[in-house]
Parts: C-alpha cells; structure tokens; sequence
C-alpha cells in the first residue's frame, strides 16, 4: 500500500511539473503572477493524492468534490496539452526561422542605409574661396555632383537646396538616414568636416586623415571644369563621391560597414535586439493561446462529463442468441446493471434514477454485477435503501464487485439480501430451463473470499445454457472450461473518461459491450455510476437490456 500510494505521489507530481511549466512559466512573465501560480501548482500537486487516499479512507470525505474535479481537470489538461505539443513544436520552429531571417534581414538594412554617401558639409566656412558645401553620392541619383560656393550662408544654402532637389529629397531626413547617423556622423554633428572614414591625398589636394581638406591646396589645383571630391583624385569623367570608392565597391555587409564608418556595434546590437524581443513577444502569443486553448477545452469536456455522469443512465438493447435456451425462455429479457458506486458525491437521488430505469424495462431478471457501494453500510445505509424498489419476474441477484472488498463486504452482502436482492456467491440458481450463476470478485481473494469457478459451474447439467455474472470481464479465461454460454460483467465503466478507455485495454480483455475471451461471449455495461471524479466523458451511465433469443 505505501509503495502504491508513493508511485501516485510520484506520477501526480510529474503531471503538476509539466502543467506548471505550460499554464504558469511558459505564458507569464517573471513577477507576482508567476509566484502565485507556482503556489497554487504546488497545492494542487498535494490535492490529487491526498483525495485519492483520503477519501477512501474516510478521513477528509468533505475535499471529495473540489479533490475529484480537480483530478478530471487535471486529465484534461493533461490529455489536452500533450495533443499540442506537436502543432507547437512546429510553430515555435518556424518562428524561430522567421525571426533568424528577419534579424539577418534588419542588420543587413540597417547597415546599408548607415553606409550611404549623405548630403553634407566637407569644411570650410561661409564667404571662403573653394569652400565644399555639400555631396551627393551615387545612390542619390546625382554621380558624385559636388555643389561649391564662394558666397556666404544664404548661396551655401541655396546650393544645398538645388542638391537635395537634384537627388529627388526633401528636407526632411528619411528613415534610412536617420538610422545610418546614428553609425556615421553627418556635417550638421561634425562642423569641422571630419569623417570618420580615413582619406588619401590626391593630385588635387591633400586630405588629413581625420578628412580635413586644406583650403589652399583645394584652390590651388582644383580643376574648374571638373570638380572633384576631397577624398578622392581628380577625374575627367566625373566628379567621385565624399565617400571614396564607387557604389559597386562600397561595402553592404553589417560586419565591414561597422568597421568603415557604417553601422557600430551598438546600432548592431539595436538592430539584432529589436528582433529577439519581437521574438520573445511571439513565443508569449503562442504560450498564452496555448494555455488559453488547454483551459478552455479542459474545463469544458469537465463541464460536459459532470452533466453526464450525474444524469439519468440509458437504456442500451441488445439481443443474444443461445443455441441452448429452451423455446419457453425465448424472449427472457435481462437486465445488467454494475458500478453504482454510491459513495461520498451521490445521494439516494442517484439511486433513486438507477431504479426507477431499471424498472422502466420490465426485465425478467435483474443482474447487479458488483462495486455497488464506496462506503460502508453505516454511511451508505440509507442512501441504498430504494434498491429494495427493484422489480422483476424472476428475481434481482448481485455478486461482489472489488469495491465491496474496501468496504466491509460481509455487512453489505447481508444488506442487499436484507434488501431483496440475492447474493451469488459462488453458486447457481435455475430458472425453468436457465441456469443463472455467480462468482465472487476476483478482488476477494487477499481476504480469502475469491471466485470458485468450480463450485459456482461443476456438477450442472450441460444440455442447459448458463449465464455466469462475474464482475471483471478477464475472469472469462478462469470460466471457460466450464462451458459457459455468456458472461456478463462491469468492472471498465467504458473507460468512463476518455480516452482512458485506451489504458483499460491493457487490464481487460472487452472495456465496452459484446465480445469473446476464450470462446466465452462476455458483454460488458459501462455501469450506471462513476468512481472518483463525478466526470463521464465517452461512456455514458447506462442499464443494459439483454434478450436472450433462442437460436
């Protein structure tokens, strides 16, 4: 037992990490709101298996709603969840590709816009002779066409003026140029006309490294019909830009502009950090409408389930051939019912229901295969009471069911015959030409009350067909020798949650209806309660009408 109950403080704990990680750490933002979420994961975490343990205990039956729903959410969740990770896997790659690209993309702009010749001021002052006003590179549209003036302020604006026009500007600074200022400094930031790319002197003056050109050697051998820029040679083709080097030669990467007066490694770093939160924000997006989607979804089937579960049962119809069943028993109509589970989260109204459907399909016999109660006959006396109600022609019967072990199975075997249904334990009754038998749950056998297949089928006329009630479908490999023509059973309750129904599989040879273990037909009702949490979601609570036809 401390072994069963350390494993599902392990596996509930697990589930809590990962539910924490994708509802609290993934779409909040470090703070308060992450702190208390951790808090709240952390009491949720201890919730599960203290109700599991406790309530069946009968310590804390009053945590019995709030532990119970939360365990169905938490399924939910979970199940829910798990379904998105792929579709998340996915998003999060192509958000991850499309951010890389954008980022490459951003410094690639960056840098080309910071390392594009701009309009402005090569030295000089106003009113001096061979004074340089301003440039215009190649990417305005005017080849190296340099503006001079050896007027004042009001000529040098009116030249600056006509150069703009000429590169089809405004006066207004565009966006790429206010980028690319922020890497290389205009002349409106440097007044001495120092650039910050290194020149080299040419036939037509001598330029300092920090860019300066002397005004005499400027004047001196400027060509008049061919002016030429301050850092490069003269040329009789045409006029070169400030910048040095043509367009096709300029660099265009981010890394050499960042080394050639283009983009620093500050604007590199703005340019590349503007991307990554852009990216950051995205990753929230998907975290949040994921966790979003999860709640909604989970909260919902829990909602659905809930309505379901605590309904009235339906009447499921099927008809069963046996090759044995005398033309006198032709038509006997069964009526299966397991799993009612009365216990802490229903009142005698839920048994009131299962009665009043099971009397609605006026059955011949009535067969209650197992796990009536969760609780002992002291609690749940009274709340079994209405079983007394049941009717039929040839009587109502119960075999024990698992549950009746943790419960106090001698009293509740004495109180349902109080009640008027009989106890099959370990043994048949015949019913003008059927032989109804039972066996005990195979639940029983640590107490020394399990099944005895031979005593309940040895020793019986085989020309009769027999129904054996036993309440877990796997006992069907223990009956087989014994010829028996069909078993009926509970124990699955359909899966009750699904796609639990998937895990049941492996336990149980048939989860839900008709189908054969060892040459045995058996059918399984889905039961007409529920255990644990009050949450049926793809087995609905149902009563079970079987025909017996004669072949």
């Amino acid at each position: 037992m401390i072994g069963f109950v350390g494993l599902i403080i392990v596996v509930v704990g697990l589930i809590h990490l990962y539910l924490w990680k994708r509802l609290v750490r993934d779409p909040l933002r470090k703070g308060r709101a992450r702190r208390i979420g951790g808090v709240v994961a952390v009491v949720l975490a201890f919730l599960a298996p203290v109700t599991l343990v406790g309530v069946r205990s009968g310590h804390v039956k009053w945590l019995a709603w709030p532990g119970y729903l939360w365990i169905a959410l938490m399924f939910y969740l979970l199940v829910t969840l798990a379904a998105l990770e792929i579709p998340r896997l996915a998003a999060s790659l192509w958000l991850r590709r499309r951010e890389g690209s954008r980022a490459k993309t951003a410094v690639r702009v960056t840098g080309e816009q910071a390392g594009r010749p701009r309009v402005g001021s090569e030295g000089g002052t106003a009113g001096e002779p061979g004074a340089e006003v301003a440039t215009v590179g190649t990417d305005a549209g005017v080849s190296g066409a340099e503006v001079r003036s050896d007027a004042g302020d009001g000529q040098r604006a009116e030249a600056g003026s006509a150069v703009h026009a000429a590169a089809g500007r405004t006066d207004e600074p565009t966006n790429a140029e206010k980028v690319g200022r922020a890497g290389a400094p205009n002349s409106a930031e440097n007044p001495t006309g120092t650039e910050t790319l290194s020149s080299t002197a040419g036939p037509t003056g001598t330029t300092s490294k920090a860019g300066t050109t002397s005004k005499a050697d400027t004047a001196g051998t400027a060509d008049t019909a061919s002016p030429t820029s301050v850092a490069g040679p003269a040329s009789k083709e045409g006029p070169t830009s400030v910048a040095g080097p043509a367009d096709a030669e300029r660099p265009t990467s981010a890394d050499s502009l960042s080394g050639a007066g283009g983009l620093s490694g500050a604007d590199r770093s703005l340019a590349e950090g503007d991307g990554q939160r852009g990216g950051v924000e995205r990753r929230l997006v998907l975290a949040r409408g994921m966790a979003i989607f999860a709640g909604l979804t989970a909260a919902g089937v829990t909602g659905y389930g809930v309505r379901t579960a605590m309904g009235r049962p339906q009447i499921d119809r099927v008809v069963m051939p046996l090759a044995k069943l005398p033309r006198g028993m032709d038509g006997t109509r069964l009526a299966v019912v397991s799993d009612i589970h009365l216990g802490p989260l229903t009142g005698i109204g839920h048994t009131r229901r299962i009665v009043e459907v099971i009397n609605s399909v006026d059955a011949d016999i009535v067969c209650v295969v197992g796990d009536l109660v969760d609780g002992s006959v002291a609690e749940l006396g009274d709340v079994a009471a209405p079983l007394a109600g049941i009717r039929s022609r040839r009587g109502a019967y119960f075999v024990t069911g698992n549950h009746e072990y943790y419960s106090g199975y001698r009293e509740w075997v004495d109180e349902v015959g109080r009640l008027g249904v009989r106890p099959l334990r370990n043994e048949r009754v015949e019913l003008d030409g059927l032989d109804l038998a039972g066996v005990n749950d195979l639940g029983g056998v640590e107490v020394g009350d399990g099944p005895d297949f031979g005593r309940a089928l040895g020793d019986r006329d085989l020309s009769r067909p027999v129904v054996l009630m036993a309440h877990q479908p796997v006992a069907a490999r223990q009956a087989a020798p014994y010829g028996v023509d069909l078993q009926v059973s509970g124990h699955t309750h359909g899966g009750q949650m699904a796609p639990f129904n998937l895990l049941v599989k492996l336990q149980q040879p048939v989860v839900s209806g008709f189908g054969e273990v060892d040459g045995v037909p058996v059918y399984v009702t889905n039961g007409a309660g529920f255990w644990g949490p009050p949450v049926r979601v793809g087995a609905p609570p149902q009563v079970t009408v079987i025909e017996l036809r004669t072949k």
